[in-house]
């Protein structure tokens, strides 16, 4: 897992929260009792779950220590929990399980999906958003460039990135278990001033797992301006001089 940067992170907060709020917005569960946000971060997401279901027993769960501490900081009449998706269990059901932009990060998608579906209660809904642009030129950049003779020193043995697959496997994966599957991808158009904004977006996400195994600020510099280059040709300013950041998603939700 890479390391976080909570003020980073949040440099794009409405971008990065927008999706949550769509997500939540088609939760059709109308009175849940408990709810665990999986991958909460800084809270944002969290806090959309509070405002729609204020009476719910909400609990956030992150992995990242800056991220909890952030998250309490903002919320601290919410539960906090510290731990690893992958590896946490639940002694009782919620009502609903959700997950914004985080279980991307986590592998084993056959097994972890329908495991997160199970501890669903009857009625309930596990409801999850994951990026699925892996294929996008400014991914493709990130990874052309650790390819570069002059950086492969950095990044022998891979780099660990995004787990998402494609629709019908998630389909295949949970409709055993549920009543109702819907799933959908969506394209978020967001307009950045410049081509510096998409290396800052990414500075906070994807581009972590680059960014973590360099060794100094000096060499990150030079891999974030050889990055920049590539940005910068691959989406090009607009008349007005702004830049159109194209950002597929794909939405899951899975019902009891």
């Amino acid at each position: 897992m890479p390391t976080w940067n909570t003020e980073q992170y949040l440099r794009f907060v409405n971008e990065r929260t927008r999706p949550c709020r769509d997500l939540v917005t088609a939760i059709a569960v109308e009175a849940p009792r408990r709810i665990v946000d999986l991958g909460c971060g800084p809270g944002n997401s969290t806090a959309v779950l509070a405002a729609r279901w204020p009476a719910a027993e909400i609990t956030g769960l992150d992995n990242s220590e800056a991220m909890i501490t952030e998250a309490r900081r903002n919320a601290p009449d919410l539960t906090w929990l510290k731990d690893d998706i992958g590896s946490w269990t639940s002694d009782a059901p919620y009502h609903i399980i959700f997950s914004n932009a985080a279980l991307q990060w986590v592998p084993n998608h056959e097994v972890l999906y329908p495991r997160l579906l199970g501890w669903t209660a009857p009625g309930g809904a596990f409801a999850t958003q994951v990026p699925c642009n892996f294929r996008a030129e400014a991914h493709e950049a990130m990874r052309s460039i650790a390819a570069r003779a002059v950086w492969q020193s950095y990044f022998r043995g891979g780099v660990g990135e995004w787990h998402v697959h494609a629709p019908s496997f998630y389909y295949d994966a949970m409709a055993p278990l549920a009543t109702r599957l819907d799933i959908w991808e969506t394209e978020y158009l967001h307009v950045m001033p410049g081509p510096l904004a998409i290396v800052e977006w990414y500075k906070g996400t994807g581009l972590r797992p680059f960014l973590d195994r360099l060794p100094d600020e000096g060499v990150r510099h030079r891999f974030l301006a050889e990055y920049l280059e590539a940005v910068t040709a691959a989406y090009p300013a607009r008349p007005d001089g702004r830049v159109l950041f194209p950002f597929r998603r794909m939405f899951i939700i899975a019902y009891r």
